[in-house]
């Protein structure tokens, strides 16, 4: 059983920060990679950032200098820090797990609101 919790999510003024959290418990899963995913009002999900357990990082090109994720390995915990904001990225961000075998996320939280309004 694994269990995915986010938190950190909010209200912000655009140009404003705010930094998501995500742990992942459980057992018998093996991480290869954490990601951030977003999904806003009639859009399709998309995949924000990830990082692997080596530390390599990616991120979808319209957060790239704004948004930095990290994380730690050995307790399977990653963080997004959001910085400049836009009404844009309004959002439920969802972290997801990616087992090392494995090409697609297997392990999803429930998300947390991100709105980004004056």
């Amino acid at each position: 059983q694994v269990r995915v919790v986010e938190s950190g999510g909010g209200l912000v003024q655009p140009g404003g920060s705010l930094n998501l959290s995500c742990a992942a418990v459980g057992s018998s899963f093996s991480v290869g990679s954490m990601g951030w995913h977003r999904q806003a009002p009639g859009k399709q999900r998309e995949l924000v950032a990830a990082i692997t357990t080596a530390g390599i990082t990616n991120y979808a090109p319209s957060v790239k200098g704004r948004f930095a994720i990290s994380g730690d390995s050995a307790t399977n915990t990653v963080f997004l820090q959001m910085n400049s904001l836009k009404p844009e990225d309004t959002a439920v961000y969802y972290c997801a797990i990616r087992q090392w075998f494995r090409a697609s996320y297997d392990y999803w939280g429930q998300g947390t609101q991100v709105t980004v309004s004056s």
